[in-house]
């Protein structure tokens, strides 16, 4: 998906604002249309059925009616798409939600800094492989957002002490400011343009971090991690309230500052065939010189030091290290040892 800045005319920019209400409309109404079916219940309207709707309803309303038919008809064929996609049993994505103004502003979109883009589908051209045989593991971590078994601890930026603290002001000033107040709107507008900054500054790390990780190696091994599951929030419900919610949240928020899903994906577009996955499963707690398993050995965040060897590193390292290697370990091995892992397996595709 490449992605351009488009510069409209305030002419231009209030049609643009039309098309992607109307198509966020439309959007809503499929979705309020398929929540209320249930098991039992006559099926919801396919796109064609929906088609003959949206005529009518044109038909009906003049400021639809002078609208794009074919923006919110699109509207309709990307909501079946995602309707597909929720069921689809291989691959199933999220089922669709309702979609917000300033949030969710259709193809054509708007950022939270008031920015215009413009996306194209295109299969971008894989990055050649070195030939060189070296195979590197990458830990992706909050506190270092990605660990080689290199050696090499890459962060990814985000705002400085000075933006969060003037983040933080902002934030205080919207939570005061009356709904629908031009006070609100213009902090909201200054808070989207910090967090643009942020997103832009994360994106730009991850296209050269992958470019350069895909040009120096031949196999890139990374934790199979359901980031998904691992960023759901603890508040629980009413019923049954959820503990340490606030830290959890602080968690939340680093795991997807660190980019560690984006990094994945444009290392898989950019080396195709080359990335492999492998089970996270032990591998902090895992000594890459001897192969013993110890939740003892990982002293801190930082620290490793073997309770059987005395080997000790940096623990992101060494669990960076054995995604090099490909070991995966059961908990039903606790404090077993398996194989012997090459203290460099980075080195030689063969050693691995």
């Amino acid at each position: 998906m490449s992605r351009y800045r488009l510069l409209p005319t305030a002419t231009q920019e209030a049609v643009l604002r039309d098309h992607c209400a109307h198509a966020r409309y439309i959007w809503n109404l499929a979705v309020e249309q398929h929540s209320h079916w249930h098991p039992g219940r006559k099926n919801a309207p396919g796109y064609l059925e929906q088609c003959r709707q949206l005529t009518a309803a044109r038909a009906e309303h003049p400021w639809l009616a002078a609208g794009s038919q074919t923006v919110q008809q699109q509207a309709l064929r990307d909501f079946i798409q995602a309707m597909a996609a929720f069921y689809d049993p291989q691959n199933p994505a999220r089922r669709p939600s309702w979609r917000k103004a300033g949030r969710d502003e259709g193809r054509v979109t708007q950022d939270r800094a008031g920015r215009w883009h413009v996306a194209f589908a295109v299969i971008p051209a894989p990055v050649p492989a070195p030939g060189n045989g070296q195979v590197v593991g990458i830990d992706r971590g909050v506190a270092v957002s990605a660990a080689l078994s290199t050696g090499q601890m890459l962060h990814a930026p985000g705002l400085t002490a000075r933006e969060w603290a003037r983040l933080r002001r902002l934030q205080r000033k919207l939570a005061r400011a009356q709904r629908g107040s031009n006070r609100r709107g213009r902090a909201k507008h200054a808070i989207g343009r910090l967090r643009a900054r942020e997103t832009d500054r994360r994106k730009d790390w991850v296209e050269k971090v992958s470019t350069d990780i895909t040009r120096r190696f031949d196999l890139i091994r990374v934790e199979d991690l359901q980031i998904g599951n691992m960023t759901r929030s603890a508040k629980g419900s009413r019923e049954n309230p959820g503990r340490n919610v606030r830290a959890k949240a602080g968690l939340n928020r680093g795991i997807l500052g660190s980019g560690w899903g984006l990094l994945v994906r444009r290392l898989e577009e950019k080396a195709p065939g080359r990335v492999e996955k492998v089970s996270p499963a032990l591998t902090s707690q895992r000594c890459s010189a001897c192969g013993q398993v110890d939740r003892g050995s990982r002293e801190s965040q930082a620290v490793f030091r073997c309770t059987a060897c005395g080997f000790a590193g940096n623990a992101d390292v060494d669990a960076a290290i054995n995604i090099a290697a490909g070991h995966a370990v059961t908990a039903r091995g606790g404090g077993g040892v398996t194989r012997p892992v090459n203290r460099e397996p980075h080195l030689l595709l063969q050693s691995a």
